[in-house]
């Protein structure tokens, strides 16, 4: 098992301080003294219920206020000067990829089934969208269901699995300064999504090599190849349509109208799953001592400002989504504010602004080391040292892969 420090002071209750000189304080790996029974009684009833009216009247809002992004950038910043079409396109690519984000989060509430009650119109509204965003649906869905099954375990879990000290790559101590860690988080911010995709990076290893394209990878199951070639299939026709776009408007159009706000998207999409799941506060845990209610209480919800609405409050509330990940996201808020009393230390939030939490967790994050008991460990804070007691030494090593 593996735990780490947190950024708080005693009285915070779980919550985390942005302050840094606040003492580190580790989120609790006991076993909870309540039940995910009481959880969900503390929850008034309501927020399980799904609405295909409410859960269509976002993906229709999103998609309005993308559709008027794209009007006013094809047909108006052609008519700026030079300079201020320099300005006007990076703010087009930052505000529909932040809308887009939306969308992404939309089609993830189908895979969860969370979008409706009717599991074929959840796998249709999610094929739809994701692939609109390149993203293989059913391959994903697949993958992130066994996340959720597993989150917490440094042996099963899929994505940000955070290595031990032994296992760190020789080159990891070059990238432990600030232009190191600059280019380590450019790196997993641009391309970290792609290669996850095609090569399984940052994920769970295989004893082969493991790519969501590939319908017979070990990633996935009998079951489930047919419907992976399905989602390639869906994202392949995505590109054919790019490709015919390109053809008649020219790669540069495509690339400043698509390609920009993709970027983004992809890029919120690795940083929100990231520093959900990577913080020197929460635990991580061995074979030996996993369960999957400790697992899923091992996640931190984050505060994006804005964009915590913009992005359908997948970033505030992502303790709740772990235990009840088939309530629908217009539900999520409340269902917080309903358990925190019962969860108490065991729920972790940060208000930490997200660009510098990336940096910090990017910083003090390296590696999990196994705690020895009442023993006091040393661990590894950049090239300084600081005691841990009784606890694992939590330092995930996501970005240093």
């Amino acid at each position: 098992m593996g735990a780490g420090g947190r950024m708080s002071s005693p009285a915070s209750h779980g919550k985390v301080e942005p302050d840094h000189h606040h003492v580190q304080k580790r989120a609790p790996d006991t076993k909870p003294p309540f039940t995910l029974g009481e959880l969900k009684k503390a929850i008034p009833p309501h927020c399980f219920h799904r609405s295909v009216l409410r859960s269509f009247s976002y993906v229709v809002y999103d998609l309005i206020i993308a559709s008027l992004l794209y009007h006013v950038a094809t047909t108006y910043f052609h008519l700026l000067p030079r300079p201020l079409s320099y300005v006007a396109w990076p703010i087009y690519w930052a505000v529909q990829g932040c809308v887009l984000t939306g969308v992404w989060v939309l089609a993830h509430e189908c895979g969860h089934h969370a979008f409706s009650d009717y599991q074929l119109l959840d796998d249709i509204v999610g094929l739809v969208l994701h692939s609109c965003l390149l993203v293989p649906y059913f391959s994903w869905k697949h993958s992130h269901r066994r996340h959720h099954s597993n989150t917490g375990s440094l042996d099963r879990d899929e994505v940000f699995v955070p290595k031990q000290k032994s296992s760190l790559s020789w080159f990891s101590k070059y990238l432990n300064n600030p232009p190191g860690r600059l280019l380590t988080i450019t790196i997993t911010l641009t391309l970290g999504w792609p290669l996850y995709l095609a090569c399984n990076v940052s994920g769970r290893p295989y004893d082969r090599f493991a790519c969501h394209y590939d319908p017979y990878g070990p990633i996935f199951n009998d079951r489930e190849r047919a419907e992976i070639y399905i989602s390639d299939a869906g994202v392949l026709a995505v590109i054919f349509g790019l490709y015919r776009l390109a053809s008649a408007r020219g790669l540069a159009w495509v690339l400043c109208v698509y390609g920009g706000p993709l970027l983004v998207v992809n890029s919120f999409l690795v940083l929100i799953t990231y520093l959900q799941h990577t913080h020197v506060a929460l635990p991580h845990y061995d074979s030996s001592e996993w369960d999957w209610f400790r697992g899923a209480l091992a996640t931190v919800d984050r505060d994006y400002g804005i964009l915590n609405k913009v992005f359908h409050n997948i970033t505030d509330t992502h303790v709740a989504h772990h235990l009840f990940s088939t309530m629908p996201h217009y539900h999520a808020m409340e269902a917080t504010r309903a358990i925190k009393p019962l969860l108490g230390e065991y729920y972790q939030s940060d208000d930490t602004p997200f660009y510098r939490a990336i940096w910090r967790e990017g910083k003090e994050c390296i590696y999990v080391q196994q705690d020895e008991g009442a023993a006091v460990d040393s661990i590894e804070k950049g090239n300084k040292q600081r005691p841990a007691i009784n606890f694992f030494a939590a330092l995930s090593c996501s970005l240093e892969r």
